[in-house]
């Protein structure tokens, strides 16, 4: 449809304020937006809606306008609710760009106006896309009454029988008709997605999971054949969510393809209210980070602090403690198809702060609004999140040791539980809130390495909690130096935590490689080569009689050994090294070649 084809439909409630030698541009989608910047949502043909929320000042119009030109928008309409009569900024800047801009009257919604344009645009499609942008609007509509994407993909399951969810870049569901899909299954299909994504290919892409076939839409695509926007794919790979169809797209008609491309636009509303709910508490995150690293008096931080605790822990009023988790995303190489070609034209800091906001989402927590706790500033190249936790309980009684091993076994267990699973996390969780680096990514590893294919890494710093704004401070250094520690570690994904920067384990990714090599080669290859000839399993009997602190009965009885014969392994172990294994100084020296190897 043609611009010129709104202002003829008396029920829209539009007046033109401005390009009239415009009308004439043909309409391909609609957009509702209140983002400062929404281009990332923007492909080209859209009649964009705004309710202005966006303008706090005459100097916001220009670039706002400058924005959706730039984008190839077709025109821009503006609510009346907000602040009644369009500013004449915002028509001054249309008139620049020339962009078309019509004044919306306060008693249309913009759903009427976007099941109008959805409906003339999808006239001459089938009559299954009709059945389902026919009803539409309660998408649209927030609330109960509403239901959000679920009720487009209920509508895909009862019209079309079509099974699909909508999936975060992690594999997180996010919304979904009937079961819940497995979370295992969530990753694969984020991981084939992200991987097919890099290699610069148009969607959909059709993914073979678990004897299944599916079809992986991405929802940042307005409609088949639109033109992508010109960008580097690596800047949103790891933000934008997808629509997992379960199904083979690769022989629909033309009419069912577009249906799809038509029901992610519908969804992508939900995501552009998911992002503008998260301005906030970006920019609370942001002043904090700010005033600590100016290093402002802990009382003003005290205070920004108790500003945030309400927004970030509803119901709470303040938090007790604070976790700081540092991310950080790097491009070594020129990218896939696709790509820009070079990585410095990548601003690192936004995209590991999109990043930052999903991992720290707990993955069996499905739905948009489950980060609504999460504040995440970013500052050059760095994701820092600034992390509410409630009260920590009192430890269990059997706990023993000082106050800072109580903390060290705490934040152990409640690694454990984190990653043994959900069936068995629930306890140890419940006793410590406290974020753990490698749990956190335990579930994400594998889809996001996909993503950042042969040129990407992710790493992740987490520091212990603190009490008070005056710790703050050293909790951001603490994270930093962690993320320090996991970039000095190979791998795709890498994260440190707070209780690895006192242990050996902070020293040994630091450690040269030709270094490593000569130092674990001197100690272990004469065991390894000896195990070769005999199968004497003289590694795995060191490892053992480490572990158990060189007990010889508590090893014995791990490796259903008799002593005579551990004896006898430990015996020949020191013959072919000339170490021995009773001195603390030999001992060191394989435990610290067994970790290096």
């Amino acid at each position: 449809m043609r611009l010129r084809a709104l202002l003829e439909t008396d029920a829209l409630g539009l007046r033109l304020l401005g390009g009239d030698d415009e009308l004439d541009r043909t309409v391909r989608g609609v957009m509702t937006t209140d983002l400062r910047d929404p281009s990332r949502y923007l492909s080209g043909g859209e009649l964009v809606l705004t309710g202005l929320a966006w303008r706090r000042d005459a100097s916001d119009s220009e670039p706002f306008v400058r924005i959706l030109a730039g984008a190839g928008v077709a025109g821009l309409a503006a609510g009346e609710a907000e602040l009644g009569d369009i500013p004449a900024d915002l028509v001054e800047a249309c008139v620049q760009h020339r962009l078309p801009l019509f004044a919306v009257n306060e008693t249309v919604a913009f759903a009427t106006i976007t099941e109008h344009v959805v409906r003339q645009v999808s006239g001459e499609r089938a009559g299954d896309l009709a059945a389902v942008v026919d009803r539409h609007r309660r998408l649209m509509t927030s609330g109960p009454a509403g239901g959000g994407p679920e009720v487009v993909l209920d509508l895909l399951t009862s019209d079309l029988d079509l099974r699909a969810w909508v999936l975060s870049p992690t594999g997180r569901q996010i919304a979904g008709a009937g079961a819940p899909l497995p979370t295992p299954l969530g990753a694969a299909l984020a991981g084939h997605h992200l991987a097919a994504t890099r290699t610069g290919r148009r969607g959909p892409y059709r993914a073979a999971v678990a004897g299944s076939t599916y079809s992986l839409f991405p929802i940042r695509n307005a409609g088949r054949g639109a033109v992508p926007a010109a960008r580097d794919v690596r800047e949103s790979v790891l933000s934008d969510w997808l629509l997992a169809v379960e199904a083979d797209a690769s022989d629909w008609p033309a009419a069912r393809l577009d249906l799809l491309q038509g029901v992610t636009q519908l969804i992508a509303v939900e995501r552009d209210r998911r992002d503008a709910a998260r301005t906030v508490r970006r920019r609370l995150a942001q002043e904090v980070l700010e005033l600590v690293q100016a290093g402002a008096a802990p009382a003003e931080i005290a205070a920004r602090l108790r500003v945030a605790a309400p927004v970030l822990l509803p119901g709470l009023g303040a938090a007790p403690q604070w976790q700081v988790v540092v991310a950080r995303v790097d491009w070594t190489a020129a990218g896939t198809a696709g790509g820009a070609g070079v990585p410095g034209d990548i601003a690192g800091g936004p995209v590991a702060q999109a990043l930052l906001e999903e991992i720290l989402v707990d993955p069996a927590v499905s739905g948009p609004d489950s980060a609504d706790r999460i504040a995440v500033a970013h500052t050059g190249e760095e994701a820092i999140a600034l992390v509410p936790l409630p009260a920590v309980p009192a430890p269990l009684p059997e706990t023993v040791g000082s106050p800072s091993d109580s903390a060290d076994n705490a934040d152990n267990a409640a690694a454990a539980g984190k990653a043994a699973g959900p069936d068995t996390a629930e306890a140890p969780a419940a006793r410590d809130p406290a974020l753990h680096a490698d749990a956190l990514l335990a579930a994400v590893r594998e889809p996001l390495s996909a993503g950042l294919a042969d040129d990407g890494r992710l790493t992740l710093g987490v520091s212990a909690a603190v009490h008070s704004a005056e710790g703050l401070r050293g909790a951001l250094e603490e994270a930093r130096h962690a993320r320090r520690v996991a970039a000095a570690r190979p791998g795709r994904v890498c994260a440190a935590g707070h209780h690895e920067l006192a242990s050996h384990v902070l020293l040994l990714p630091f450690v040269p490689d030709d270094v490593r090599r000569a130092f674990t080669a001197r100690l272990l290859d004469p065991l390894r080569d000896y195990d070769r000839r005999h199968r004497a399993e003289l590694i795995e009997t060191l490892e053992a009689f480490l572990d158990c602190d060189g007990s010889w009965t508590r090893c014995a009885a791990r490796l259903h050994l008799h002593v005579n014969t551990l004896r006898y392994r430990v015996g020949r172990i020191e013959q072919l090294t000339g170490r021995d294994l009773s001195r603390l100084e030999d001992k060191l020296d394989f435990f610290l070649a067994l970790r290096m190897s």
